[in-house]
């Protein structure tokens, strides 16, 4: 993982203002992981997973202004981005840590993560599914906007060319798109399919595709209390 930390330390400054460009469809993408977003609770838990600035928690503080948030990221200088953007807000926690190894000790409405579960093994992210449906209070809410391998090689190819076009016409700078082109490097995406069969292994109901766009995808589950069992 210090490879990751290392890269991702080196472009917090930067990283919002990029992510907008190095992901297409911005707006649709985390505007339907935020739709979801759905729970009984009207101040509701948060944990956001590899929250790096706080770009999804600061999307879902737009729709539930008095919730919880707790932050993890095994990055120290994206958080201390996430606490600059968040300091006048008091219901905040943030942890600094690995939250594939992490041991998570409170539950929560809603489990979140954006762009971040692709840098883990396939073990790691079958565990971690599995240990965020354990952190779930019942009726809560797991959404993962993030990036997906293409089914077959085709797609997958098709997916990268697309979005390599788009990098490439987005008016970023020469050298930060070399540098995201390295921190592909790091990546190890997993299919939609794969993930979703994870998601239902793991003990969640209503797993869905919320939205897709080429390797983009916004994935949803539900922990059902007994009395809807």
């Amino acid at each position: 993982m210090s490879e990751i930390q290392r890269k991702f330390d080196a472009i917090s400054k930067k990283y919002d203002e990029q992510r907008r460009k190095f992901i297409p469809c911005f707006d649709d993408f985390y505007g339907a992981a935020v739709s979801v977003a759905s729970v009984d609770a009207k101040n509701p838990d948060i944990l956001d997973i590899g929250a790096g600035t706080g770009l999804l928690s600061a999307f879902l503080m737009e729709r539930y202004p008095d919730a919880s948030f707790t932050l993890i990221d095994i990055s120290v200088k994206m958080l201390d981005m996430a606490k600059d953007r968040f300091k006048n807000n008091s219901k905040v926690k943030y942890i600094t840590a690995d939250y594939s190894k992490y041991d998570f000790s409170e539950k929560y409405d809603l489990v979140v993560s954006a762009v971040s579960i692709h840098h883990l093994e396939d073990k790691e992210k079958k565990e971690l599914y599995k240990k965020s449906y354990s952190i779930l209070k019942k009726n809560g809410v797991f959404i993962n906007a993030d990036q997906v391998h293409g089914e077959t090689p085709f797609i997958e190819n098709l997916n990268k060319t697309t979005w390599r076009q788009h990098i490439e016409s987005s008016g970023l700078p020469e050298e930060e798109i070399l540098a995201g082109y390295e921190r592909v490097k790091l990546d190890k995406d997993t299919s939609l399919g794969q993930q979703m069969d994870w998601l239902k292994e793991a003990g969640f109901c209503d797993v869905s595709c919320i939205y897709k766009y080429y390797q983009f995808a916004v994935m949803f589950g539900r922990k059902l209390g007994k009395n809807n069992s």
